[in-house]
């Protein structure tokens, strides 16, 4: 079991195979886009299979894939099916905005994926395109149909609620779980990053949500956090899907934090609002085995701070965009 100094069960490893994407979403990077990392500079598949099979031997036992977009780099269903393979991986899942979902669900199934998030800001066509400065939403929903033809379970889809933007929405995007079986979980605005338009204006918290919500109904717990992570999940009465929050900033979930991210270029971040990170390029091209790589990563859990300071005024916006860091 890998535990840190506060005794959280680290289970749990995001990994960003590339930064780059093929959109601009607002609260993710600057219009221009970040500056990418050199070929030379990301992990290859073959040490990012090393760098996880390390992490499961000591206690990792769910993966989720992310960039960037994970899917515009070459061969990640192979890093699928591999990762997949790990003897002690329970679960790998992927998170992608959809726009090339329709061409890899089928193969992503194929590969022995089970789960996948979708992120998905906006219902209204042009809307969407100005939130993710020129996305078409048809081919995330064809992604979406294609996902559930493919018995892809649950289907889970990402909304990042900003004041001024998508709030007008929040209620339509809730309305979907009653007759469709998604999980519609709503994410708060996050600080992360210095060039994305974080404003405290812009911020909606969770609890103000479920009340735009609660107009449908009655929102009923569900007890589901051995899958859902951080989300709070609730359903409506008989509906075929659920609701879930997240809530980084007005309830943070730091006392229960189970997870670690692994950026394309080899960097070990423990928290995500932490700049702090461990460089395990060095390691698994420099030749050291994998009991010292497994040290190594066992160093960095038992230096996992305790929690974040989001809510204080002091707080300093992550340098690292989060498409630089694993969405």
């Amino acid at each position: 079991m890998l535990t840190d100094s506060y005794h959280r069960r680290i289970n749990y490893l995001r990994i960003s195979v590339t930064d780059r994407c093929n959109l601009r979403c607002v609260y993710c990077m600057p219009s221009e886009g970040i500056r990418l990392l050199e070929h030379a500079d990301i992990l290859s598949f073959e040490e990012i299979v090393r760098v996880a099979a390390a992490a499961v031997r000591l206690g990792i036992r769910r993966i989720r894939i992310t960039g960037g977009e994970p899917l515009v780099r070459k061969g990640v269903v192979s890093l699928a099916g591999n990762l997949v393979q790990l003897p002690g991986v329970e679960d790998v899942s992927l998170t992608t905005n959809g726009l090339l979902l329709a061409d890899y669900a089928a193969p992503l199934r194929a590969a022995g994926m089970r789960r996948i998030n979708i992120s998905l800001d906006s219902l209204d066509a042009e809307k969407y395109r100005r939130i993710t400065r020129g996305g078409d939403i048809q081919r995330v929903l064809e992604g979406i149909s294609e996902a559930r033809r493919q018995g892809f379970a649950p289907i889970k889809i990402n909304v990042v609620a900003m004041r001024g933007v998508n709030d007008d929405e929040l209620v339509a995007f809730a309305r979907l779980t009653v007759e469709r079986p998604v999980d519609i979980r709503f994410i708060e605005f996050m600080p992360v990053g210095t060039s994305t338009g974080w404003e405290r204006d812009r911020f909606i918290a969770s609890s103000e949500i479920r009340d735009m919500i609660s107009r449908i109904g009655a929102l009923h717990p569900v007890d589901d956090r051995a899958v859902s992570g951080p989300a709070e999940m609730y359903r409506f009465d008989g509906a075929a899907g659920r609701l879930g929050f997240i809530s980084p900033l007005s309830n943070h979930f730091c006392d229960t934090c189970n997870r670690m991210r692994l950026t394309a270029d080899g960097k070990l971040r423990t928290c995500l609002f932490s700049d702090h990170e461990t460089d395990l390029k060095p390691h698994v091209r420099g030749g050291s085995g994998d009991g010292a790589l497994e040290q190594v990563i066992a160093e960095a859990i038992r230096t996992k701070p305790k929690g974040h300071d989001l809510s204080e005024p002091t707080f300093e916006t992550c340098r690292r965009a989060m498409s630089a860091i694993g969405g």
